[in-house]
Parts: C-alpha cells; structure tokens; sequence
C-alpha cells in the first residue's frame, strides 16, 4: 500500500530518497508538470525511463553509492505512474518502496540544481528550438547544431537531426600524437563552419564521446557557450523525433572568430604543465582510464606501445577500454549525477577545489570526465592533450 509522507519525517527513518522523473529534470531543467527545477537534495536519480535497459551491473553501480537493501526504507517522487513503474521494479530486487514524498514539489524547502544543468540539453529541447517553440535557456543571438564525428559523414548522410551541420575530429586534431591543431588551423576550421567567439553551438554526436571532444576544443578555442544534447543521437531517435537524410546545408562561413585563439588556453594543459602539478596537495593529476590501463595490464590502444600510466595520477575511473565510460553514463546514455560522480573522485581524493588535469589516452574520454566536471560547476579544471600516448613517449617522465 502506497503511503504518503513529508520529507522531513522520512528523513527520520534514514532511508534513501529516489527521483523517478529523468536526469533532465533531475538536473533542473523546468518541470511544467510540478512548476519546479531540480530535485530534493539528497535524492537519487532512477528515472522509470531507464529501467528497460538497465543492467545489473549498471544497478549495481547505481546502488553502491548508498547500498540498499530490504531493510532500507525506501520513498520516491515524481509522476505517478513512474513511481509506481519503479516500485514493481525495485519489488523484483526485493526491495521495497511503498513511501512517496508528499511535499517534494513544494516550496517548503529548496530545490537543488546541476549547477550547469543548462550545458546538457534535452532532446525535447532541442526539438522544440529547432520548431522555433518557446524555451527555457534559449540561446542568446546566434546558435548552430553540430554532429561531431569521427569518419562518419556517410552515416551523418544516411540520417541525421534536422539542420546540423557534421564536423569531424580529424579538422580539429592533428597526427602523431592526435592533439588540437595549431591556433591559426583551428580559427580557420571553425569560421568555415560559421562558429564565432559569441556562436552558441550546440553539439551531438553518436556515441558521447565524439562530441565532449569537439566541446572541450570549442570552450578552449573561446566559444563562450557550448552546449551539448544529453543522451546525443540515441536520444533523439528515442524521443522519436524527426530525421533527415543528406548532406549538410550550406553553411555561411563566419568572417572573423572575433577572439584570440585559444581564448581560454588554461583549459588545455601541456606534459610539462601537467608534470608540475604532479604531488601537490591543492591538485591532481585524473586518469580516465580503464582499471586494466590505470593497472598498467594493457596500453589500452593497438598504437600505443607501453603499457601502465603516470606515476602519481589519481584514477578518476572511466569504462571497458578506450571507447568506454560507462562509469560516467546512466542507462541511457545521459551523464550520471553529480553526487556519483563527486563521490567516485571523492574516493581517491579527486575533489572540486583542486586544479585538475584530465587525460586519457589521446583526450577523448579525459574530455568527457570534462564536460561533467564543468556541468558540476568545477572551475580549476583542464585536460592534458597529450595523454598517456605522449607521456609513454618521454621515457624520463617516469
């Protein structure tokens, strides 16, 4: 039998709180069902709409930053008939959540945000900006779609969101080492997709990773406010919404980026800038990298000879291999909760007043790890470009 409580009786019970709705709302994007933007502090996001594709290692994961149990009392909030989608679904965990917090939407208590929740973007959203409809957030002057890729135009000709243009990696990296272009190279890359310092670009790309690297790149070269579709491609075609086939429009290049290039060169950090940062108490140096890789077990990459990582990096986790950051993703591909996330670093004393270093292998997934941290509302933060593939390649760094 469903009973309902206040929030602040229920606390007296110890027992965990869940947000049924999706990370979207979760995160405070408006919520015109309730009128609110973002969710009881201390609530865990599982949204209903996850739990078709959700693993047990995927709840696993989700459950071990508080570990519940049949004993753990249990409340939930949201729409009805998501609670009680997750109830029957919790019930076959043997847990169980009969609770439902009464005044979660009221205005006796303050709501918490995403600090940068308006950074991911969800896919209704974007529809509704491509329909010219009214939005919260909504851009301020000029703002373009990309589907940021890697070798895959055919695919983004096939079908792709209605009015993107598609930019590939390879304009913004350069061999051997797979870093960002020179400045001059990057103005030119992007005044001829139309991108000025002042253009809200709004990114996607088909697997999550793609995109975080292009956005990364973007706020380092000036681009003030860069936004990215949570959930990417899988996320629209979820919310089944409109496709097109093709190439793209004709884009009108942009005249002057209107900027020095890199505007913000603090966001990308070199071997010798990360070194120093190396064995100090107020920074860290963050491996978004497999434990097999962190572990020194394996490279990680077919090109990348040596295997292990840099002396004095803290694990700042990351996935399977070099394609995966499961850690850093809920079920449907959106980014996980900044209370995960903040505790997962927090674990190895990765905490947000340190200046931080992200890296990986080449910057794909350090740019991921990123992209969270920004939305989290993080401030010291950058990425080490280079990565494990140009550290193993200093072999006095060791």
């Amino acid at each position: 039998m469903t009973k309902n409580i206040p929030l602040c009786r229920f606390r007296q019970h110890n027992g965990v709180v869940i947000d049924t709705r999706d990370s979207a709302l979760y995160n405070g994007w408006p919520d015109a069902l309730h009128g609110s933007s973002g969710h009881v502090p201390g609530a865990r996001n599982l949204a209903a709409s996850w739990l078709e594709e959700i693993t047990d290692a995927q709840f696993a994961s989700w459950s071990a930053l508080r570990p519940v149990s049949a004993e753990t009392s249990i409340a939930l909030y949201g729409a009805p008939q998501d609670n009680d989608a997750v109830e029957a679904w919790l019930s076959q965990k043997g847990l169980h959540a009969p609770w439902r917090i009464s005044d979660a939407f009221s205005s006796s208590f303050t709501l918490k945000r995403l600090p940068g929740f308006h950074h991911l973007v969800p896919a209704g959203w974007l529809n509704a900006l491509l329909t010219h409809r009214q939005v919260s957030e909504h851009p301020v002057g000029k703002w373009i779609l990309i589907e940021a890729g890697w070798g895959e135009r055919d695919t983004f000709r096939r079908g792709h969101i209605p009015g993107a243009d598609y930019l590939d990696t390879e304009e913004l990296e350069s061999e051997p080492l797979w870093n960002v272009v020179p400045p001059e190279t990057l103005c030119d890359v992007l005044t001829t997709h139309g991108i000025c310092c002042d253009t809200t670009v709004i990114l996607y790309s088909r697997t999550p990773l793609a995109a975080a690297r292009v956005a990364h790149i973007l706020l380092y070269a000036g681009v003030q406010d860069v936004r990215l579709l949570d959930g990417g491609w899988q996320a629209w075609l979820r919310a089944g919404f409109p496709v097109v086939s093709g190439d793209t429009l004709s884009i009108t290049p942009a005249r002057d980026f209107g900027a020095p290039i890199p505007a913000q060169p603090q966001l990308m950090l070199s071997l010798a800038q990360t070194r120093a940062l190396l064995n100090r108490q107020d920074a860290s140096v963050v491996s978004i990298r497999s434990w097999a890789e962190y572990s020194g077990a394996t490279s990680g990459y077919a090109y990348i000879d040596a295997s292990g990582d840099i002396p004095g990096a803290r694990w700042g986790r990351g996935g399977s291999g070099k394609d995966g950051v499961e850690d850093f993703l809920n079920p449907d591909e959106t980014l996980r909760c900044a209370d995960y996330i903040t505790a997962m670093w927090e674990a190895w004393n990765i905490t947000a007043d340190q200046q931080i270093a992200f890296y990986c292998g080449t910057g794909w997934r350090a740019s991921l790890a990123f992209i969270c941290a920004r939305a989290m509302g993080w401030k010291n933060i950058g990425v080490y470009d280079g990565g494990w593939y140009e550290w193993s390649l200093h072999h006095n760094n060791g």
